[in-house]
């Protein structure tokens, strides 16, 4: 019994400790930010890394969500002579959820594990002890260009991810489905608001930042070598991956109060 207690006990320590650790990044983050020591051709670069590079993967995702979402919701308002309402009820469930979960987890397994692995491999090869030796702050040149440009990109892949669900969607169930076009678009008109697609864009803002905070953090405790280096790309894209979904539910809850669905 005294193992088991002195072993929840070190876990409890331990995911404290983690919290503190990625809330004094996400401090000194903020207060790069707020300095304006920022590096502008790095965090041009980093825009070029998460957001353009990011775009196929993120457009392709998006088509085949809105696709199926829409084959399978046809499929159960048929059964109820409801095949009109198949618009709206895809138009808001990409907006609100499918668009920006799937693509922070698309983003999160593509650009968090590449975050994690060069700042690690730069923690692993001395590279931040060197930063620090020629008085440049690692959290200066390494994290705040990648916050500002996943802050940027994240929201507008999101946006392009929806439309694009929603174009592909709109194909499949007037040419698969047979959805007449005219009820099709007036229904989705009619119930998609701005609230929706708000909401969507809020949550996105929030899962930027876990993204870079949880990703950065693990490269910069990274330790042991390649093995390190592996082993602090799995558990960032794990992390940042289960830290979504506990802050998509958090977050439906909260802005279901601000803004009314």
């Amino acid at each position: 019994m005294t193992a088991f207690f002195e072993m929840a006990g070190r876990g409890v320590l331990g995911f404290v400790q983690y919290l503190g650790e990625v809330a004094l990044l996400s401090g000194d983050s903020f207060k790069s930010l707020a300095t304006q020591r920022l590096r502008w051709k790095e965090t041009v670069l980093q825009l070029h890394a998460i957001g353009v590079k990011s775009l196929p993967v993120v457009l392709l995702t998006g088509a085949f969500i809105g696709m199926v979402f829409a084959a399978q919701t046809y499929f159960q308002f048929h059964k109820v002579r409801m095949d009109t309402s198949t618009g709206p009820a895809v138009s808001i469930a990409l907006a609100r959820e499918l668009g920006p979960i799937i693509t922070s987890l698309m983003v999160a397994g593509r650009v968090g594990a590449a975050m994690a692995a060069e700042i690690g491999t730069m923690r692993v090869t001395e590279q931040i002890d060197a930063l620090r030796s020629l008085a440049v702050h690692p959290v200066d040149y390494l994290v705040a260009p990648r916050l500002i440009a996943m802050v940027i990109s994240l929201p507008l892949l999101t946006a392009m991810s929806v439309l694009t669900g929603i174009c592909c969607s709109w194909v499949v169930s007037i040419e698969v489905l047979g959805i007449d076009s005219a009820y099709y678009l007036h229904n989705m008109y009619k119930y998609t608001d701005a609230n929706d697609i708000n909401t969507g864009l809020i949550k996105v803002f929030l899962f930027s930042f876990i993204i870079v905070f949880v990703s950065c953090h693990k490269g910069m405790q990274c330790e042991g070598g390649a093995e390190g280096v592996g082993k602090a790309t799995t558990e960032a894209v794990v992390n940042s991956s289960i830290s979504i979904l506990i802050a998509n539910f958090f977050a439906t809850m909260l802005l279901s109060k601000i803004i009314p669905p």
